[in-house]
């Protein structure tokens, strides 16, 4: 009986289904081994050597894999069919190849382990991949080594110097990770420095027999009212529009000034199509997932390795949008049996990313005719249920016709020349609609012609202001990261999660009680970016970033060597942190005091320090006194339910903020919003 060796249970499961008593599968649970927590674990005397270990809790798994690879030929390793999946292929050949707990990289057999690969877990592709077995991709391992060494160089010699500088011993900067915290800062002074104007809009309510045109007032004298502004921004640039007319009064002298007879003076019809979006590549899935079901990006990870190790998907990390032959016949034949002929429009798709990912597919079910309703896996719950429909529709959308709708443009005109507009469209034929569905917010036109007379039955002016550019969301922060070519399919979601763990960004509540889509710079945040901009500027740069990931991409291509690559970046970047180590002065934080003795020992002063998860009371005595305690922000409101104790601000373990009183647990006042005076506005 061959063995098979791969990462996770949950898929050893299903390749088992698939392959019955043949093979004996295995899964090694996760990484065997990594870099060491406790030390930089990387010799950059030797090469950049990294140190790896055992991680203490596979101790008895590596063991036990050894026995039973002992007898063995030949193992098949079968992880995913990326660079992290090659890397563990590696890492556990490397493992299994040796006796003892002395482990030379150099000493495994590269014939005796044999190497499989498949984007789906399917009977189809898992023969395929057993029949046509390779070896481990060197390129894909020194990539993902490199990246490994490279995000350890700059995290933890970073790190310590940010404890040192900056009086904090919890903070972490990483490559990527400080230019996601950058990104959401430089937005904050963007928005903070938008100076919003107040402007007016007209709009005119005109009768048509029985119908009724809502139309906005767009110029007079053909010279326009509405004027669009591009703000160049740190990342890309923000496109506002505002209109001329800045007072009301300005506004309501316009309205006054209107003189029949209104007469339509521009019927256009025209037939417009609208295309379907390619199926997913990764980004775009956790993009879609926040938007569509406010999922986080780690969410959206979690559920789609689920559903890709239960064989309903293919793999999930992929910045590829391209489709199997096999998939676009499948499409096609399901498409015209339930929709129809015309609803068929074979499509390709050009995949931007030089390297997309080892060619992988787009992410797409692994088969067309598995619907929801007839899922059977003991795994598929609601939210695997949400993502598999997005999945599915997404890819059986990419190969439907366009939809078309019939758009009418309608302008009317005043006696003295006022110029008003409308615009609306209605849906000809569905196309891929009906699939993916479609909500309209345009109004239907009534057929009205060039020359006929319209009465006016109100005009309004609506006051406005311009909008500063909105705050990263996990949506928009991703799509940037991507297009600025930071960053890979397998790090948006970590990257994400880390800044908010550190509490570098934050959402805050909304006034019902909602949790914010938006991230927040913390004071915490700023200070460790603007830190690190001022002393490494280039390091931390959105081009030099995204340089680095060419480089670690170049490297998978088998193109670069990855040891030249670490050196060119590590020396002027050793250099760097040596010279601020020696010449920039540590900045002393002090701590506040709160005007109390330390409730313990009576002695020390009561003050807030502020740790890695937030502040907290203190003794000015430490390390003599121990006292501490959780810190409890007031908002100078009583509580609404008990009267007696102070409203505080709290946090959940995920970090939610909420309201609670501070006689807590004798009082259980809770409430997600925060409370107005004395008046709850909803618990």
């Amino acid at each position: 009986m061959q063995l098979i060796i791969v990462e996770s249970p949950t898929k050893a499961r299903t390749l088992s289904r698939f392959l019955g008593n043949k093979y004996r599968i295995e899964a090694t649970f996760g990484h065997l081994r990594d870099l060491p927590k406790s030390e930089l674990g990387v010799d950059v005397e030797n090469n950049f050597l990294p140190k790896y270990v055992i991680a203490r809790d596979k101790s008895k798994r590596v063991k036990e894999l050894r026995a039973m690879v002992k007898s063995k030929d030949k193992v098949i390793l079968a992880t995913d069919p990326d660079r992290e999946g090659e890397a563990i292929a590696y890492h556990m050949a490397v493992i299994l190849s040796q006796k003892g707990s002395r482990i030379k990289d150099e000493e495994f057999s590269n014939d005796r382990f044999l190497r499989i690969s498949f984007h789906e877990i399917t009977q189809e592709a898992i023969s395929l991949a057993l029949k046509n077995p390779g070896t481990i991709n060197f390129p894909l391992v020194n990539s993902q080594q490199a990246r490994r060494v490279l995000d350890r160089l700059v995290g933890y010699q970073l790190s310590p110097l940010l404890w040192k500088k900056l009086s904090r011993s919890w903070l972490s900067a990483g490559r990527v990770q400080s230019v996601a915290v950058r990104l959401t800062v430089e937005r904050e002074r963007e928005i903070t420095k938008f100076a919003k104007n107040e402007y007016w809009v007209i709009e005119g309510v005109f009768k048509s027999s029985n119908n009724s045109i809502n139309a906005k007032l767009i110029s007079k004298d053909d010279v326009d009212y509405e004027s669009k502004h591009v703000l160049k921004l740190f990342d890309g640039s923000y496109t506002f529009t505002k209109t001329s007319i800045i007072k009301e009064l300005q506004a309501k002298a316009i309205i006054k000034d209107l003189q029949a007879p209104f007469i339509v003076s521009v019927v256009d019809k025209k037939e417009i199509k609208r295309s379907p979006a390619p199926p997913f590549i990764t980004s775009a899935l956790q993009i879609e997932a926040a938007r569509r079901f406010g999922f986080t990006s780690k969410r959206t990870m979690r559920i789609a390795q689920s559903l890709y190790e239960d064989g309903l998907i293919t793999y999930h990390r992929t910045d590829s949008v391209n489709l199997s032959t096999k998939f676009l016949s499948a499409a096609k034949t399901f498409i015209e049996k339930n929709f129809g002929k015309k609803y068929v429009h074979y499509r390709t798709y050009a995949t931007k990313s030089k390297v997309a990912q080892e060619a992988h597919e787009a992410i797409r079910p692994t088969n067309i005719n598995h619907k929801i309703d007839a899922q059977s896996s003991e795994n598929l719950f609601l939210d695997n249920e949400k993502l598999y429909d997005l999945i599915w529709k997404r890819a059986i959308a990419s190969q439907m016709s366009d939809a078309i709708f019939d758009s009418t443009t309608v302008r009317i005109k005043s006696l003295n020349n006022y110029l008003f507009e409308t615009q609306g469209s209605v849906i000809k034929f569905d196309g891929f609609l009906k699939v993916t569905g479609f909500n309209s917010e345009t109004q239907v036109i009534p057929n009205v012609m060039v020359g006929q007379t319209l009465d006016l039955q109100s005009a309004n002016q609506m006051q406005k202001f311009t909008q500063p550019p909105p705050r990263y969301s996990e949506a928009s922060l991703i799509k940037a990261l991507e297009e600025d070519g930071i960053g890979r399919p397998s790090t948006y979601a970590p990257t994400i999660s880390t800044i908010q763990e550190r509490l570098y960004v934050t959402k805050e509540n909304l006034t019902d009680g909602k949790r914010s889509r938006y991230f927040t710079p913390t004071p915490l945040g700023i200070l460790v970016n603007d830190f690190l901009i001022e002393h490494f500027p280039s390091l931390f740069d959105l081009p030099f970033t995204a340089k680095m990931e060419g480089e670690l991409d170049e490297i998978a291509e088998g193109t670069r060597d990855w040891t030249t690559v670490i050196k060119e970046f590590y020396v002027p970047f050793k250099e760097k942190l040596t010279l601020i180590e020696d010449t920039v002065e540590t900045i002393i934080v002090e701590d506040k005091k709160t005007g109390n003795k330390c409730p313990e020992c009576k002695v020390g002063d009561e003050i807030i320090k502020e740790g890695r998860f937030g502040k907290f009371y203190a003794c000015s005595r430490f390390p003599e006194c121990k006292y501490t305690k959780n810190f409890l922000e007031k908002l100078d409101i009583k509580c609404p339910e008990c009267k007696t104790g102070d409203v505080v601000i709290r946090k959940t373990k995920s970090k939610r903020v909420f309201y609670g009183c501070s006689r807590y647990p004798e009082c259980k006042y809770a409430s997600w919003v925060k409370p107005v005076g004395n008046n709850l506005i909803n618990k």
